[in-house]
């Protein structure tokens, strides 16, 4: 008898599909399943969106302008993991940490630099960035007004998604309570001044690095969205406004079909949610994501292989309607990516929208009965996970509970017993292996930057005015304390050149550390 197979989340694969396809939907239309767009790539090719960002500010400000210079169509900014936590770089804990995984940005003076000879109101930009979301986006919407862009048209997105940073990545800094404040004083804030701004990037990717498999990806991201959606419904904010600025960004694994289908069953059941919740307006229905190729998929031995994996993985992305992909550099597995890694991702974007086809028509995939059984069968996974959830209280409820943390874990646990055993393949990792030889060609930021970054506080600190810096951050202390939308206070305070640190050291004064 023939072994059964399944995808990787353990929805069984038949022999063969047959029967009639649901083609009555159209792309554009509820709920979505075909795309969000009528004509999606032929109209416009998705956002060629390459991560970026380590050491200083001046060094990542070179890369940018490469990017720009190579073809890439949008900026999407990392930050070193002291921006991500709120400390400044000369705080003790920031040691060995700055400019490593991504760029130090300690002040507007810093995010001056970054964008030296880019003018935002020409490009979008995406900031992963969470626990100090709205202070970054403080610091951006800041430099877009010295430079005197119109603010009602600058665009771009922030991650601004805690939840998932409790569960899977670990850089929060105040409980949940507080933190959802903050998320929802962006969004509110936002609306008013910023309405082209994507104000959160509701993120599937580290659920799925963390070890989970496509379908509690989707449902574990899905449930935190409804849950930021009801935190902003009990705010009185209107749905069918607020919606429409919410993004999700998703991971893109190896397993061809299913991410496909993981795609095209997001887009339903998030269109059903935002309708079950009120939203009456399309636009506030229609899932638009960005999609990561997998991190966790590339391998150190015979690194060149990742280029075939990315390939396979960005296709992928682009069959299931991605609105914006970043492909990764062949050698992440080993360091920051190489300025060559970072072209030849970039170019495989660039030969699947070209010279592929696939972008030819909408949906290309759709009336496959396997694509389509599938589909459903991941939709209906996923909805055990979200009522689940529900039953728990919400995606919150179930995070304090370890729920979440603990289906993730059993997940990677399973993933990495069946490598070890040979169950699943591994190309050049526990199959097709052969003698490696020690890379040659990696990336390396100097620790030395620290200290220029220190040397830029201490001088910032010694020529801004410093009774202003003082005064914002008290009137920033105050409101925290009440109810007051913190995000103009966070904006002056930004302005007065008060630097990320000493903002968050002001709200974790009030708010606590989780």
């Amino acid at each position: 008898m023939a072994k059964k197979r399944s995808t990787t989340s353990g929805i069984e694969i038949k022999e063969v599909y047959t029967g009639p396809s649901h083609m009555d939907e159209l792309p554009g239309e509820f709920p979505f399943t075909r795309g969000i767009q009528k004509d999606m790539y032929r109209g416009k090719p998705w956002t060629m969106r390459q991560y970026a960002g380590f050491s200083t500010a001046e060094e990542s400000n070179k890369r940018y302008h490469y990017l720009l210079s190579q073809g890439t169509t949008g900026l999407s900014v990392a930050f070193d993991l002291p921006t991500q936590i709120g400390y400044d770089s000369d705080h003790e804990l920031s040691e060995g940490e700055v400019g490593k995984v991504g760029v130090a940005i300690d002040s507007l003076q810093d995010m001056e630099i970054l964008f030296a000879g880019i003018q935002l109101k020409d490009i979008t930009t995406s900031m992963t960035i969470n626990a100090t979301a709205a202070t970054l986006l403080a610091m951006y919407i800041a430099l877009a007004k010295k430079q005197g862009a119109d603010l009602t048209q600058i665009s771009g997105t922030i991650q601004n998604d805690i939840l998932k940073e409790y569960a899977a990545r670990g850089t929060y800094i105040y409980p949940p309570t507080p933190s959802m404040r903050l998320i929802t004083d962006v969004f509110e804030y936002c609306s008013k001044e910023v309405p082209k701004w994507n104000t959160i990037s509701i993120s599937g990717y580290h659920i799925r690095e963390a070890g989970s498999t496509a379908v509690q990806e989707l449902a574990f991201t899905l449930a935190n969205g409804k849950a930021y959606l009801k935190a902003a419904l009990e705010k009185g904010l209107d749905i069918n406004v607020f919606a429409k600025r919410l993004s999700f960004f998703f991971n893109c694994h190896n397993n061809f079909f299913e991410e496909i289908a993981k795609f095209r069953a997001a887009r339903r059941m998030w269109a059903h949610i935002t309708k079950e919740l009120g939203a009456t307006d399309e636009g506030a229905q229609k899932l638009r994501f960005h999609t990561q190729t997998g991190g966790s998929t590339l391998t150190a031995q015979q690194p060149f292989n990742n280029i075939i994996r990315v390939s396979n993985q960005a296709l992928a992305a682009v069959l299931g309607g991605t609105q914006s992909l970043h492909t990764n550099g062949y050698d992440e597995a080993l360091s920051l990516p190489t300025e060559a890694a970072a072209k030849i991702a970039l170019r495989t974007q660039q030969i699947i929208a070209f010279e592929s086809g696939v972008t030819d028509t909408v949906d290309p995939l759709a009336g496959s009965y396997f694509v389509e059984a599938l589909t459903n069968d991941i939709e209906a996974a996923a909805q055990l996970y979200i009522d689940k959830i529900d039953a728990l209280g919400g995606a919150v409820k179930a995070i304090e509970q370890d729920y979440i943390q603990q289906e993730i874990a059993a997940s990677a646990y399973q993933y990495q017993n069946d490598i070890e055993c040979g169950e699943k393949v591994l190309v050049g990792v526990n199959k097709f292996t052969q003698p490696e030889e020690a890379p040659s060609n990696v990336f390396r930021v100097d620790d030395a930057i620290r200290q220029m970054q220190v040397e830029k506080i201490k001088n910032l600190k010694n020529k801004r005015d410093n009774e202003a810096v003082k005064e914002n951050l008290q009137l920033l202390r105050i409101a925290a304390l009440g109810t007051e939308n913190l995000m103009p206070l966070i904006v002056s305070s930004v302005e007065s050149y008060a630097t990320l640190g000493e903002i968050a050291d002001t709200l974790r004064d009030v708010f606590g550390e989780y």
